[in-house]
C-alpha cells in the first residue's frame, strides 16, 4: 500500500477524530480572518486619510510580520494561557497585514481623473469614498483577504504547541512519532482547504473586477 493510500486509511479509520480537528482548525481560521478584516479595513483607511497615521498602521503590520509564528506564541502564553484564545490571537495578527496592505492600495490607485469627477460633482471626501474609492478597490482589497485566509490555514497548524487543536495536532504528533501517514492524514485536508480559500476568493475577486468598474463609472457620470 501505497503512503497517500496510508493516509487516507488513516483518516477514514479516524474520522471522529479527524471532524473534530477540522472544526477546531476551520473555527480558529474563520474567526481570525473576520477579526482581521474588521480591524484591517478601519485602519487602512484611516491610513489613506492621514498620512502620519499610514506611518503607523504600516509599521505595526510590518512589526507583525517580522515576528515569528511561534514568537507570537511565546509572547501570548504568559499572557493568554493555553487553548483557543491566544491560538486565534496569533493567527489574526499574521492575517492583518495582506489586508491592510491591499486595502491602502486598492484606495490609493483609485484614478485621479475619477475623483476629479466625483469631486466635480460636488461629493465631499467621505462621500468619495464611499461611492468611488471603496467600490473600486474592493477587487483589490478581496485579493488582500484571499492571500490572507490562504496563509491562515497553514499558521492554525501551530495551535497545537499551545492547546489550541486543529490539524497541526496530527502533523506534529506524526513528526514525533515518525508516522507519514498520520502527517499526511494532517497536511492533505489542509492543503484542500488552502486551495479551496484561494478558489473561491480568486472567483469573489474576478466578479468584483468585471462589476465595480460599473458601478463606480454610474456613480460619477
Amino acid at each position: 500500500m501505497g503512503l497517500f493510500a496510508e493516509s487516507i486509511n488513516y483518516l477514514l479509520s479516524h474520522q471522529g477524530d479527524f471532524i473534530t480537528l477540522l472544526r477546531e482548525h476551520l473555527v480558529m481560521v474563520v474567526v481570525a480572518e473576520l477579526a482581521a478584516i474588521l480591524v484591517a479595513i478601519p485602519l487602512a483607511i484611516a491610513a489613506t486619510q492621514h498620512p502620519q497615521a499610514k506611518r503607523l498602521v504600516m509599521g505595526f503590520g510590518n512589526l507583525a510580520q517580522t515576528i515569528p509564528t511561534l514568537g507570537v506564541i511565546a509572547i501570548v502564553f504568559p499572557l493568554l494561557g493555553i487553548g483557543f484564545a491566544p491560538s486565534v490571537f496569533g493567527i489574526w495578527l499574521y492575517a492583518l497585514f495582506p489586508i491592510i496592505t491591499n486595502t491602502i492600495t486598492g484606495i490609493e490607485d483609485v484614478d485621479d481623473d475619477i475623483l476629479e469627477a466625483a469631486k466635480g460633482m460636488g461629493m465631499t471626501k467621505r462621500e468619495q469614498l464611499q461611492k468611488v474609492e471603496l467600490p473600486l478597490a474592493l477587487p483589490v482589497i478581496f485579493g488582500g483577504i484571499r492571500t490572507s485566509s490562504v496563509l491562515n490555514v497553514g499558521t492554525a497548524y501551530l495551535a497545537f504547541f499551545i492547546g489550541g487543536g486543529g490539524l497541526g495536532v496530527w502533523v506534529v504528533s506524526g513528526i514525533t512519532q515518525f508516522d507519514n501517514p498520520k502527517i499526511l492524514a494532517g497536511a492533505i485536508p489542509g492543503a484542500l482547504l488552502a486551495i479551496t480559500a484561494d478558489r473561491l476568493f480568486g472567483a469573489i475577486e474576478k466578479r468584483l473586477s468585471e462589476n465595480m468598474g460599473v458601478q463606480a463609472d454610474a456613480a460619477t457620470a
